[in-house]
């Protein structure tokens, strides 16, 4: 099993945890990593771009001039693609950009995210984070300890440490998320993970 050094709030080593090797010790496969952050980007999409059809633009009932004798091409309607202030040809209208990926798939790129960060030696497991209450200060102090000053750091809490999640929002370059909301974007999109040992347990519990 892999080992994972665990620290305090103070950044000193306070223990190790063995963690499973088919969560944190796998090859990671880029294609999974890939499939899956396209499609929460794709979900992410408002995809309400329009335009209108010729159908759809207002006037352009009458006939702008008669068929014949103008010596000018022949005109429907100035409402036409060709006219300025026509309709647009094949133009966008609103979609969904969303596409599904299998469930074992998104498991895979997770752990494939996790085992990546863990490789390169950026993957933090904190014992506990202990907030009395919310303190941005306080969450600042704690990366600092970390070594993560002005990093763009992805911070995994426990699921109902809601103090913790409070104090790491304010903190710049920072996403803070609960175990339950890890997904692989914020996973990888970051130069390190922080995560506490209730939320890591949490994490190895659902993908292993």
């Amino acid at each position: 099993m892999a080992t994972i050094d665990i620290k305090d709030s103070s950044g000193k080593k306070v223990g190790a945890a063995d963690v499973s090797d088919g969560v944190f010790g796998i090859e990671p496969h880029p294609f999974a990593m890939h499939q899956v952050v396209r499609s929460q980007m794709a979900a992410r999409r408002a995809g309400t771009h329009s335009t209108k059809t010729r159908s759809e633009v207002r006037g352009g009932g009458k006939k702008p001039w008669r068929q014949k004798g103008t010596g000018r091409a022949r005109q429907g309607s100035i409402r036409s693609p060709q006219w300025a202030g026509g309709g647009v040809v094949f133009g966008p209208s609103p979609r969904s950009y969303a596409f599904k990926v299998q469930s074992k798939v998104v498991k895979l790129a997770m752990r494939s995210a996790l085992s990546s960060k863990n490789a390169e030696g950026v993957f933090h497991v904190v014992d506990a984070f202990t907030f009395e209450k919310p303190s941005t200060k306080q969450a600042a102090m704690i990366l600092g300890n970390l070594g993560l000053t002005g990093q763009r750091v992805t911070v995994v809490v426990a699921n109902d440490d809601v103090n913790a999640l409070l104090s790491f929002r304010n903190v710049a370059k920072v996403a803070v998320i609960t175990a339950s909301e890890a997904n692989t974007y914020d996973l990888i999109n970051n130069t390190a993970v922080v995560c506490a040992k209730p939320a890591l347990t949490w994490l190895e519990e659902v993908l292993a």
